[in-house]
């Protein structure tokens, strides 16, 4: 049985998108972005986030492979948003539904850091 969404995309370009995100939701802090891609950013996010608590060349190495070595997120996992967390188990997004805008058929929805 298949695990987690297609989002209408083949593995590399899932890939590439979940990544994508995930750059620009540790970056701003904040985007908005349909539901079901919201709900699968979730845990990669928050997997990225565990991992970045830890801050050993290990930790680093497996943060900047996830995000695709980009070196401003990767930096930014370890200065800023981990030590947020530290004393937190998890739950470090939040998912808002603001409906569907307009024509479009796709909810849409805010995923933020808490």
């Amino acid at each position: 049985m298949k695990k987690g969404r297609i989002l209408g995309r083949v593995k590399r370009q899932r890939l590439a998108l979940i990544r994508s995100l995930a750059r620009s939701l540790i970056l701003s802090g904040r985007i908005t972005t349909t539901l079901a891609k919201a709900k699968e950013l979730r845990p990669f996010v928050e997997r990225v986030v565990t991992a970045g608590k830890i801050d050993t060349v290990t930790a680093r190495r497996l943060v900047a492979h996830r995000l695709g070595s980009t070196p401003e997120a990767t930096q930014k996992i370890f200065a800023e948003v981990s030590p947020r967390y530290k004393t937190r188990n998890g739950g470090y997004t939040r998912i808002t539904k603001i409906g569907k805008p307009g024509a479009r058929h796709a909810e849409e929805a805010i995923i933020e850091f808490v």
